[in-house]
């Protein structure tokens, strides 16, 4: 499962007892921001950037519990909404991280970020069709 605390405490809690109460290994990721990311306005910021993650697309939230299947149910489910792409560039933007190498190697960083963007769409698409993928229906 992918979570966010910021982005959605609902989502978190689900998973959570789900990872809990499953008979078997359980992961669940969190997008956690640190102070290396260098967050523009301070870690007090950090439920709101993971929000933001979220929105924006560079993160997203999915939880996949296979209990689902035997209930003839798909167990992969995506839980973000379509993210705002138009936010993903400004979203590296408020971090330290990026902008240094944006400062650095601006040439290389447009092209690292242009791919980082691709990555994201590509697979929020790969988990948008899994999610839609039926299960239980012969």
């Amino acid at each position: 499962a992918q979570v966010s605390i910021g982005a959605n405490q609902n989502q978190l809690l689900k998973v959570l007892k789900e990872a809990e109460s499953y008979k078997g290994p359980s992961l669940v990721i969190a997008y956690a921001p640190c102070i290396n990311h260098g967050i523009k306005g301070g870690m007090t910021r950090t439920p709101s950037v993971g929000k933001e993650a979220v929105e924006s697309g560079y993160w997203h939230l999915w939880h996949y519990d296979p209990r689902l299947a035997d209930e003839g149910q798909n167990p992969f489910v995506m839980d973000s909404k379509e993210p705002d792409w138009t936010r993903f560039r400004p979203f590296l933007d408020k971090e330290v991280r990026y902008t240094a190498l944006s400062k650095a190697h601006p040439a290389e960083a447009e092209e690292l970020f242009a791919a980082a963007e691709s990555n994201a769409r590509w697979r929020y698409d790969s988990y948008r069709r899994m999610a839609a993928m039926e299960y239980g229906k012969q």
